[in-house]
């Protein structure tokens, strides 16, 4: 299969802001637990992506020693690219392109936090750069901004995305479409 998952920025630094406690879904890591479990088992490549802010002092920058994964995340197995990108979008500032065309990937789901900043740009980008996309909404977090609650800031994510950008599915669905293809497989003998 030529398909990637993309983990964004599901990383401690969040964790570690006083926004933190009114996120969406402060239980982001059992989703995205399940669509990597999910693309390993269909043999996708998993590339996680860590948000870096260096010399800022704040709880991007490296030397807070918050920039890691979740520490209830699966670990990274070997060869599965952990990228760090001081953009928006995890393509400007890192090789994302170079092993996704190393990898023959022409489709990307894309999960992780602040769903309208980092995981809706790099759909976007991807999406521009003839990516099939799909964007999984409950693998997916943010936080409320201005008058906008968390789950206003996702839903008009999804709404921007939808059919323009990007496929919006849950992992329920993708779950449930693996599990329908594994059944009309035809077997080997």
């Amino acid at each position: 299969m030529n398909r990637a998952l993309i983990v964004i920025d599901v990383q401690e630094s969040f964790r570690v802001r006083p926004l933190w406690a009114d996120t969406l879904n402060p239980g982001v890591a059992e989703p995205v637990n399940r669509l990597v479990s999910l693309a390993r088992a269909a043999g996708d490549l998993v590339v996680w992506v860590l948000h870096t802010e260096p010399g800022s002092g704040g709880p991007f920058d490296p030397e807070s020693g918050h920039v890691r994964l979740f520490e209830e995340l699966s670990d990274p197995l070997p060869g599965e690219p952990v990228l760090h990108k001081t953009s928006h979008n995890a393509f400007t500032t890192t090789n994302l392109q170079q092993i996704l065309t190393a990898h023959g990937v022409t489709e990307l789901r894309v999960c992780g936090i602040r769903a309208e900043q980092c995981v809706e740009t790099t759909t976007r980008i991807g999406s521009d750069l003839g990516y099939d996309l799909t964007f999984v909404s409950d693998a997916t977090s943010t936080d409320p901004l201005g008058p906008f609650s968390a789950a206003d800031i996702l839903e008009r994510t999804e709404t921007v995305l939808r059919d323009r950008f990007a496929r919006i599915a849950t992992v329920a669905e993708l779950e449930a479409e693996a599990a329908s293809l594994s059944e009309v497989a035809p077997s080997a003998g």
